[in-house]
């Protein structure tokens, strides 16, 4: 039988720094050599599935199909720089993917300067949120989540944009706390935790923010969330806020300079954070993981691949130093030099080097000797949390009937 965690306390998460959050389930976590996906499920934060609009939702009035557990389930999160749907079924204790989108939109392009979302940024998002409710139709999805964060979170017309949304679309999305992205990054990708008994350090480089998660085992399969940080810089926030404050750079010693002030900023961000957890670094046996973009791009130059490939790369231990040594190799490089490197390409070239000063902070803040890295995250969590609340309420409704 699958494990499910309990619900939250229903409460909306605020941005409080230190706040823990997150609960425990019902057994031990475990690292898995070949991942097939988190045996754990968990509720929403409220309790409650979140639904699409109308539109999305293909299920009028609620109704549930006839077989149970062969519904289909979708989860979106419209991040800062990416746009990323997954739609799955129930697969005894796991899940089956059935379709997937994801497309570069670069929302939060120029949100550091102005504070607000661009036009030219909101059309790319809307394009792609288009065919997420159109596959969204097509699949019949029974229930949705659909989020958006850190760009979405700072805009001045973020709330209107979600609005514009809702009634171009029939997408509602959901603007989701720093401290729920953290608990639904955990959630998503935990079982690929490295067995130990020592604490965990779990990471997400974003877009536009970065969230770093303290975890320790509880008495069940999900880790308990010791303490938790979200830092405005993500590759997006931190490449605008450097190219805004900084001259540009015209030779390596110009890169350089560049990569050492993204380096510098955030480093000021992370310090409050590492003074708290700074007990635990000193720990032994400490463990890494993280899931970005990121994270899976210097993992695939790790493994020296022509091409992205998901099966090789997500679930994969990478040694910290050669993390390391990729990432200063690439600060090194032009822009044009990281095109045409495999993996990266022009899409992710402007922006990777932010994500590789932001990844060497983290691995001076929690020296793992090794690092996990996970292709999943906020989505399989979301998935989890829509799967475990619903099925939690069919059993419960099983009970109820057996009682009258």
């Amino acid at each position: 039988m699958a494990d499910f965690a309990p619900p939250d306390d229903g409460k909306r998460a605020e941005d409080t720094g230190s706040e823990p959050s997150g609960e425990v389930a019902k057994k031990r976590y475990h690292h898995s050599p070949k991942p097939t996906g988190s045996k754990t499920r968990q509720r929403p934060a409220d309790g409650r599935p979140r639904h699409s609009a109308n539109k999305s939702n293909p299920q009028p009035g609620g109704r549930r199909p006839a077989r149970q557990g062969r519904q289909a389930y979708a989860a979106l999160d419209l991040g800062t720089n990416n746009c990323r749907l997954l739609i799955a079924r129930p697969s005894g204790q796991d899940f089956t993917v059935i379709d997937a989108f994801s497309r570069v939109v670069r929302l939060g392009e120029g949100l550091a300067l102005s504070g607000r979302l661009s036009d030219e940024a909101m059309d790319r998002a809307l394009g792609a949120l288009h065919v997420c409710a159109e596959k969204l139709r097509r699949r019949n999805v029974f229930l949705a989540r659909s989020v958006a964060t850190e760009a979405c979170r700072r805009a001045t017309n973020g709330a209107a944009f979600i609005e514009r949304v809702r009634q171009e679309t029939g997408i509602v999305l959901d603007i989701i706390s720093a401290q729920e992205e953290a608990r639904l990054a955990v959630l998503g990708c935990h079982v690929l935790l490295e067995q130990g008994e020592g604490p965990a350090l779990i990471f997400d480089i974003g877009g536009g923010s970065t969230e770093l998660i303290l975890v320790g085992p509880g008495d069940g399969a999900v880790p308990r969330i010791l303490d938790w940080q979200s830092v405005p810089w993500g590759v997006v926030s931190l490449t605008d806020t450097v190219m805004r404050e900084e001259a540009p750079a015209h030779d390596e010693a110009g890169r350089l300079r560049l990569y050492a002030a993204m380096r510098r900023m955030v480093d000021e961000s992370f310090a409050p954070f590492a003074q708290r957890i700074d007990a635990a670094t000193r720990e032994d046996d400490i463990r890494l993981l993280g899931t970005s973009g990121t994270v899976t791009t210097l993992a695939s130059l790790h493994l020296q691949l022509p091409h992205y490939d998901r099966r090789a790369v997500d679930g994969l231990i990478v040694p910290a130093r050669s993390m390391r040594e990729i990432s200063t190799k690439l600060s090194r490089l032009s822009e044009e030099e990281r095109g045409q490197v495999p993996c990266i390409g022009p899409d992710r070239a402007e922006l990777v080097v932010a994500g590789c000063a932001i990844l060497e902070s983290i691995l001076d803040l929690w020296p793992a000797d090794r690092l996990g890295v996970a292709d999943r995250g906020i989505r399989e969590g979301i998935l989890r949390s829509l799967m475990a609340a619903d099925f939690s309420g069919e059993a419960m409704a099983r009970a109820q009937r057996g009682r009258d």
